[in-house]
């Protein structure tokens, strides 16, 4: 059975707190492992959240800004030191290739790791992998330094319907066979699978960090199952979050609402809204967005929402 699940390995912004340790986010999808922005005590908070290096296939910096990126050497040595068997595909601004060496080479270890570097460029859709699972895009982001944030979708495929497959006496292994095969033939004819069956899209991530409202940030989120996004400040504290090139709760809100999200996460948050702060942020975000809003803790699981059955559909 597939598994697709964030793993919250922390929720602070600038600076960590006793709640709160600095960003990082586990995606599980399928098979696939994605470590998103691993800041300091990425490492120490995978221990905590039953996380192993192994269980990592892809790592997805957005920008490198301290509380995205510090704890990137501990997770890269502790890679090493586990003798992680496969190739590590890593992402990052590809402006600042200059920085990810120097956090690879921060300290003297047996670099055994297996990285496949792949910085993400400057285009409005840089196309990082494109995998018969899931295909990963970057798109850049506004904030003060290069910054990207990551789509991740699933192709689209069909849904078999039951009604339709028993009124055409097709089951049991037919079933399998028309799947596979394309068409199968029944009652005397040949029966096609998109007959028996309809759309179904694919399942879609999002994950936007520090960044002002920009056009980028609702492509990203387009649709979206489950979006991560910074509510780094409140509403009355929007013009600091200009100033800054961040978002408030209530433009996070926004992005989910006019993007179509499903399920809407929020984290990155300030330290000046003290340890309750993501409740009343989400409260800002929730009366924009008005569908599902959780505001992260770290070492939640939150898992992407089961497919949406389509009108007329069967699940």
């Amino acid at each position: 059975m597939s598994s697709r699940e964030l793993v919250v390995l922390g929720t602070a912004s600038q600076a960590p707190t006793r709640h709160r340790n600095h960003n990082g986010y586990l995606l599980r999808w399928d098979g696939e492992g994605i470590l998103f922005d691993p800041g300091e005590g990425t490492q120490r908070q995978m221990l905590f959240a039953g996380v192993t290096a192994s269980q990592i296939n892809r790592i997805c910096v957005t920008h490198f800004h301290g509380d995205h990126c510090l704890g990137l050497p501990g997770v890269l040595q502790r890679m090493s030191l586990d003798q992680v068997p496969h190739v590590v595909d890593v992402h990052y601004p590809a402006a600042n290739r200059d920085l990810f060496d120097r956090l690879r080479y921060a300290s003297i270890y047996q670099d055994r790791v297996r990285l496949r570097e792949r910085p993400a460029g400057a285009e409005s859709a840089d196309v990082l992998a494109d995998l018969a699972s899931f295909r990963l895009e970057a798109m850049a982001l506004d904030h003060p330094v290069p910054a990207i944030g990551y789509r991740l979708a699933e192709p689209g495929g069909r849904r078999m319907l039951p009604a339709r497959l028993a009124a055409a006496g097709i089951a049991g292994p037919a079933v399998g066979m028309l799947i596979r095969e394309g068409a199968v033939r029944a009652g005397g004819r040949l029966v096609t699978a998109e007959e028996m069956s309809e759309a179904r899209p694919g399942q879609r991530f999002a994950f936007v960090m520090d960044t002002r409202l920009c056009d980028a940030a609702f492509a990203l989120a387009d649709r979206a199952d489950l979006l991560v996004i910074e509510a780094t400040f409140a509403d009355a504290d929007q013009a600091l979050a200009r100033e800054y090139g961040h978002l408030t709760a209530g433009q996070a809100g926004r992005i989910a609402a006019e993007a179509g999200v499903r399920r809407l996460v929020l984290t990155h948050f300030s330290q000046r809204y003290g340890p309750d702060g993501g409740s009343r942020l989400a409260a800002e975000a929730g009366a924009v967005f008005g569908g599902e809003v959780l505001a992260a803790s770290d070492l939640d699981t939150i898992s992407v929402p089961a497919r949406a059955v389509a009108v007329g559909g069967a699940g």
